[in-house]
């Protein structure tokens, strides 16, 4: 995984980040502790309920709300913690190395409080996100089709009509997770009128219980069943501009702002899912490591790799918490791309060690196997990342014509 470690030109920047976080330590320590204690006492009688029968952990969610787990993706002024991006990508990683649909909600989560966050919206700020990082209300994030359309994937599913006090909104979004009748999400489309470009968008909180706005239930997946994904229908849907996060006109700045952030966190579900791998085959060559040796993968191997990884995440993310500007974009793609590939890697090896016992239908590694795809396809995918790192690349390859 080495290649996706931070270039030369950023590591100082990195270094310097990680030493300046060193002082909350304690107290994330002690954060994370009370996770831990949640997963294994809530979370684990759950996970086979999640998988198998698409049960919604919504008492684990409020829970670790209610602990702070979703408390370092805002500033102390906002209800947060101030120990910034990796205690949130560290406590996906423990919700992850045992249920990933639960750590996948935990970023639904915890990446709507970041849009909040990043906003302009010093209302939204003070009087709602406090309650979000509690955990009493829960929001999803729906700006996959959004991401996708300002990187001309495809084209965007809503539209925005300016009017007086906010906008009128249109359209359907397919599938949008973490969401309910009481839930919240965000969201970003394009404004009519406003030209075309990532400075002409709209990016709102949408309650899902107003007026001109309802879920309605989509396809059920091999994985990731449990994580309320619902349709969203948006018809003549009016959104005030006291849920707005972002306006034409600065809609440009705030993407800058938010995307690093939202596609390093998804780190979280793949270093968590990967220790799960590595423990799993570790377990499996207590009595059959003299075939096991055989195999392609070792855990050894899978380790080093993992290590790795989770030494250059939490380092973006100290470089991000303090300067969401910073310059390392690339960096990020790369390495979120290393996560999506050896997380299935890891699944596969793990699934292999395991043997037939693996491919018992409440065994963890056939789940684990399923939940790997999951992070080498949710938004941005693979192919997504391989295509906007080869866009950068070529871009900063192409000759500078020079005026005589």
């Amino acid at each position: 995984m080495s290649a996706a470690i931070a270039s030369a030109a950023t590591r100082s920047e990195l270094e310097a980040s990680a030493r300046d976080s060193a002082g909350p330590l304690k107290e994330s320590g002690a954060s994370l502790a009370k996770v831990k204690q949640l997963v294994a006492e809530i979370l684990a009688p759950k996970v086979i309920d999640v998988d198998l029968k698409a049960e919604y952990p919504q008492e684990f969610l409020r829970a670790l709300g209610a602990a702070g787990g979703y408390a370092g993706a805002a500033a102390a002024e906002s209800g947060g913690n101030g120990l910034g991006l990796k205690h949130v990508i560290r406590v996906m990683e423990e919700a992850s190395k045992l249920c990933l649909s639960t750590g996948f909600l935990i970023w639904c989560q915890t990446a709507c409080a970041r849009y909040i966050q990043m906003s302009d919206n010093s209302a939204l700020k003070e009087n709602f996100l406090p309650r979000l990082l509690r955990g009493e209300v829960l929001a999803g994030t729906g700006l996959s089709n959004t991401v996708k359309s300002c990187d001309t994937i495809e084209d965007f599913r809503l539209s925005a009509k300016k009017v007086d006090g906010g906008y009128v909104i249109n359209g359907v979004l397919p599938w949008v997770s973490n969401l309910g009748p009481t839930h919240y999400f965000a969201t970003g489309c394009p404004v009519e009128g406003q030209g075309k470009g990532d400075d002409a968008l709209v990016f709102i909180l949408v309650d899902c219980s107003q007026p001109g706005f309802k879920l309605v239930d989509c396809a059920h997946f091999v994985a990731l069943d449990g994580t309320r994904t619902l349709a969203c229908h948006f018809r003549d849907a009016f959104v005030p501009n006291a849920m707005v996060l972002s306006h034409p006109g600065q809609s440009a700045a705030y993407v800058r702002r938010i995307k690093p952030g939202m596609i390093l966190a998804q780190m979280g579900m793949g270093l968590g899912l990967i220790e799960a791998c590595v423990d799993m085959m570790k377990q499996s060559n207590k009595t059959h490591a003299h075939v096991n040796q055989f195999l392609d993968d070792q855990a050894g191997d899978i380790d080093a790799a993992l290590q790795e990884a989770r030494a250059a995440t939490y380092a973006l993310a100290d470089a991000i918490s303090a300067n969401p500007q910073a310059d390392v974009v690339l960096d990020i793609l790369k390495l979120r791309l290393a996560g999506g590939e050896y997380a299935v890697k890891a699944a596969h090896a793990a699934m292999l060690h395991m043997g037939a016992k693996g491919y018992l239908q409440k065994s963890p590694a056939q789940r684990r196997l399923r939940e790997s795809y999951f992070i080498a396809i949710v938004t941005p995918a693979t192919k997504h990342l391989r295509r906007e790192i080869a866009r950068i690349e070529q871009a900063a390859a192409a000759p500078t014509c020079v005026a005589a």
